[in-house]
């Protein structure tokens, strides 16, 4: 009996969700509470999906730096689930693609290897940067999630790029009345990978 009850007590156990982005994920010039991340958070509770989330984002965060961080906030939160939204300041940037794909696989290599699920969030770049590079930066999402069988959300910012009414002043960055559509982008992609855990 009693080890049934520490099963059960084990399995209901909340668990941890680590979102690792940079200014699109941590609430950059919003109030706070109206963030993709934290709308994601009332979303579980409403649905009734035990997850508590570690909203480790920086604004400015590159793949370099998330790669930098991810080790320590394992082992900090020891997450069952990692959504991994970084990448957009490597493009405007003008880094090379490669790189920023090399990064995010260590990235998903480590939370594998912790026994954590991963959720790739892409992105892509303006038409300005040219077209083999926009090609390249937005075609390396779905090679890593091909490669790792990994869920992905093609593009972060579809149904909101395309919508001058939906950005703040600097154009660079969405405003409150965004992140409900970032968040239905994301959410059913999301949803599998917590319900499953």
């Amino acid at each position: 009996m009693l080890l049934l009850a520490a099963s059960a007590s084990a399995y209901s156990a909340p668990k941890t969700v680590l979102v690792l982005g940079d200014s699109l994920s941590a609430e950059y010039g919003l109030n706070r509470g109206s963030g993709w991340v934290a709308l994601l958070e009332k979303k579980l509770k409403a649905e009734r999906i035990s997850a508590t989330i570690v909203n480790a984002s920086i604004s400015g965060e590159t793949t370099s730096g998330g790669r930098a961080r991810l080790p320590a906030l394992i082992r900090q939160h020891k997450p069952s689930v990692v959504v991994i939204e970084l990448g957009a300041n490597d493009g405007l940037r003008g880094l090379p693609v490669a790189a920023a794909e090399d990064n995010l696989r260590t990235m998903v290599d480590l939370a594998r290897k912790n026994d954590a699920e991963v959720l790739l969030v892409g992105m892509r770049m303006p038409p300005n940067y040219g077209r083999a590079y926009t090609e390249q930066f937005f075609n390396m999402y779905t090679k890593l999630s091909t490669r790792y069988k990994a869920p992905l959300v093609p593009f972060m910012l579809e149904g909101v790029a395309d919508q001058p009414k939906l950005f703040q002043a600097d154009r660079l960055h969405p405003n409150a009345e965004a992140h409900p559509i970032i968040l239905a982008n994301i959410w059913s992609k999301f949803k599998p990978l917590v319900k499953a855990q």
